[in-house]
């Protein structure tokens, strides 16, 4: 596995991520034990950054990848979103009271007390341009 650094953060995160969505359940039946052992494959396989989102199964990737970085020793990261759990068009959702909450809410699913990377999930162009954060 190649690992390259993330930006300028001193974080060296593998070239192959893996995408979470699938294992949150909302597109198929992902019985709990056979998504993490996936998880569990890829990080045999040298993936070190996992990619989610707060609305993926109503949290239960991030919940599954919490468990993932409970079993494992090797450094994970983990990149999550937000902001499609409410009208992702209406900027009173993207408040910084709603913002920590939607943050809390994943660092308590994923069992952590901070984020590697945190991430608008789809915003549309209107949010893009009228935002001033």
């Amino acid at each position: 596995m190649k690992y390259n650094r993330l930006g300028k953060t001193d974080m060296e995160i593998s070239e192959v991520s893996l995408g979470t969505w699938a294992i949150g359940g909302d597109w198929g039946d992902t019985s709990e034990e056979l998504a993490l052992e996936s998880l569990h494959s890829a990080v045999d396989q040298g993936v070190n950054f996992f990619d989610t989102a707060d609305v993926y199964g109503s949290g239960r990737s991030e919940r599954l990848l919490g468990q993932l970085l409970k079993e494992r020793s090797e450094r994970i990261f983990v990149a999550t979103k937000f902001g499609r759990k409410d009208d992702f068009a209406n900027l009173d959702n993207y408040t910084y009271d709603k913002v920590r909450a939607y943050c809390e809410n994943s660092l308590q699913n994923l069992g952590v007390s901070s984020l590697d990377l945190y991430q608008i999930h789809c915003p549309s162009t209107e949010v893009l341009e009228d935002l001033s954060i």
